[in-house]
């Protein structure tokens, strides 16, 4: 979950590019950051824990450097264990993302053999493997090669060598992609994005490959037999989010407001591909949703919308669960993986697993040229555009938006399903024009609580589940969603006088059960935040939602966002990068 970005080429201002690249790259991992360039044939590395800061940096003049943002996997913190790390010798650094697993017992023998460690991370072992192999007399690349060949795990590596001025990098698992440049220039990182200033001509490195990279040339090789392969060039006109929060203080607000805009899109635009998917549902021998995390509970609600609009039956599973769940795959069974950055490693594994049984992959995925997009039989863009914030919050909503349509085009009723996300987009629209102020107002009465219960049944169950998340992840008070059936067996012991507790309350046929559920609470002192379509006199709280019929789920989901964000501007946190979470989870 590190993000990684190297330059070479002509421009004497590689490090003023790469920490551009690695900006653009934070939401992936903001522990620390580092950068090394070559200046007089001498390798130097600026790098510190904490986020980058901003304005500009001073940089010596420079045509190759490298540079990362890291999320900590081995050791603490610190400045030490920032990348990028260097060998004894001070002519090689490396960046890397994902974790070497046996790093301990190839550690043993390298401090045997007399190599100094300044950092307690995994990586540090591999640069000095690498300088070992160098001294036993390989080239460059073999003596990366023969070292990743050596690691255990999923990882991503990007090594320089002062002597040639050249980076070779490898992966299996973690994402690479690599870009021409204009001229004599070469660029590699770990996400697209971050290449998208300077070139529009990409290789998305796959699993078991090795490149060697100039400023004059890009050349593949086989991990394993080290025999030279072909590239396969992708010239593509992408138009990603711009990074300026233009109005909004942070991301997450600007997404949580491009969200109608989004809708309206998919409505207009997204019928045919989902009519496609609609066809390959039919023709299928079983389907399954799988996902992680933010997308997993959009999968959940899938399940409700399948059985409610399409009378169809499908299987979920999440995504580090799926591999426990393969008996009943075959030749034939659809697999629809969910994801917003494509690179989820558990979602990978997932369809690597069905694809073995000899399922078809279906992908709804927001990033074009991910490792899911790249793997899938199948895929439709969810068009939500680049999320900056980490928390997801317009990718989800996307999901259900297409999920919906989905499920009113399997029952033949396409136009009633536009419909309906007509009528979420108009809810949408009046809960950010009309309820802000009253969810600060909340936000500010519950600040200081210690646990925050939300509660849901049906459709709504989903949605609690996903409203107690984005709580944590970015306010980190304690949110438990549940469905509001299960209280009386359990959870209820927990409520006393005071404890808040978010009722989800749409006007469908769970209202009255899930009102019951919100009354058992407030019998026992808990202060009852109401989202629903009308009032109740249980609510201590009430923030409207227009009745939008099964897409109510989406301007609730909305309400539930900025709830969560305003609680983490009352507790003076970054909503855009909440603690120990990067956006794009690579290592299990």
């Amino acid at each position: 979950m590190c993000g990684i970005f190297g330059y070479v080429g002509t421009k004497n201002n590689a490090s003023d590019l790469v920490l551009e690249g690695l900006r653009i790259l934070e939401y992936r991992g903001y522990d620390s950051w580092g950068i090394a360039q070559l200046v007089d044939g001498v390798i130097s590395v600026t790098k510190k824990a904490g986020r980058i800061p901003d304005g500009d940096i001073s940089f010596k003049a420079t045509t190759i450097a490298l540079g990362h943002t890291r999320w900590a996997t081995h050791g603490e913190v610190t400045d030490q264990n920032a990348h990028p790390h260097l060998d004894c010798t001070q002519k090689l650094a490396i960046i890397h993302n994902g974790i070497i697993e046996n790093y301990d017992k190839i550690k043993v023998n390298l401090k045997k053999a007399g190599h100094k460690f300044l950092s307690e991370t995994d990586t540090e072992v591999a640069i000095h493997l690498i300088e070992k192999n160098i001294k036993a007399g390989n080239p460059f690349r073999e003596a990366v090669r023969s070292a990743f060949n050596e690691f255990a795990g999923l990882n991503a590596i990007i090594v320089m060598d002062a002597a040639s001025k050249t980076f070779v990098a490898a992966k299996t698992g973690s994402p690479l992609v690599v870009g021409r440049g204009k001229g004599k220039e070469n660029l590699i990182a770990s996400d697209a994005p971050a290449l998208i200033n300077y070139t529009d001509t990409f290789h998305f490195v796959e699993d078991g490959e090795l490149l060697e990279i100039t400023q004059d040339s890009i050349r593949a090789f086989d991990q394993k037999t080290g025999q030279e392969k072909n590239l396969h060039w992708q010239k593509v006109d992408w138009k990603f989010a711009s990074n300026d929060k233009g109005k909004y203080p942070h991301f997450m607000l600007k997404e949580i407001h491009e969200q109608p805009t989004i809708i309206e899109t998919i409505v207009n635009q997204s019928i045919p591909s989902i009519e496609d998917l609609a066809e390959t549902i039919l023709k299928s021998y079983g389907t399954y949703l799988v996902a992680c995390g933010t997308a997993a509970y959009a999968a959940l609600a899938g399940t409700y919308l399948f059985s409610k609009i399409a009378r169809r039956h499908v299987n979920y599973a999440v995504g580090s669960e799926f591999g426990y769940q393969l008996d009943f795959l075959k030749k034939g069974s659809l697999v629809i993986a969910l994801s917003q950055s494509g690179e989820t490693i558990d979602v990978i594994d997932a369809i690597k697993k069905a694809k073995e049984k000899g399922a078809l992959v279906y992908a709804l995925v927001n990033v074009l040229g991910s490792t899911l997009y790249r793997m899938a039989d199948y895929k439709i863009l969810l068009m939500a555009g680049a999320e900056k914030a980490v928390a997801s919050t317009k990718a989800f909503t996307a999901k259900l938006a297409y999920l919906i349509l989905l499920s009113y085009i399997l029952s033949s009723q396409k136009e009633k399903g536009k419909r309906v996300l007509q009528k979420a987009l108009s809810s949408t629209n009046r809960l950010l024009q009309n309820e802000i102020s009253n969810i600060k107002q909340i936000a500010q009465k519950l600040v200081n609580k210690k646990h925050i219960y939300v509660i849901g049944r049906g459709l709504a169950y989903p949605i609690a589940l996903e409203a107690a998340l984005k709580i944590k992840e970015v306010s980190y008070i304690h949110a438990e969603g549940m469905a509001s059936g299960e209280l009386k067996h359990g959870p209820i012991a927990l409520v006393e006088k005071g404890t808040p507790c978010i009722a989800f309350l749409p006007d469908d046929e769970t209202h009255g059960a899930n009102l019951a559920g919100a009354m058992e609470m407030s019998a026992r002192g808990a202060d009852i935040i109401g989202i629903s379509f009308q009032p109740h006199e249980i609510f201590d709280y009430f923030i409207r939602v227009d009745d939008a019929r099964e897409a109510t789920i989406i301007p609730e989901t909305v309400a539930a966002q900025l709830l969560a964000y305003y609680l983490a501007i009352e507790k003076g946190f970054d909503p855009d990068k909440p603690r120990n979470l990067a956006k794009s989870v690579v290592v299990k």
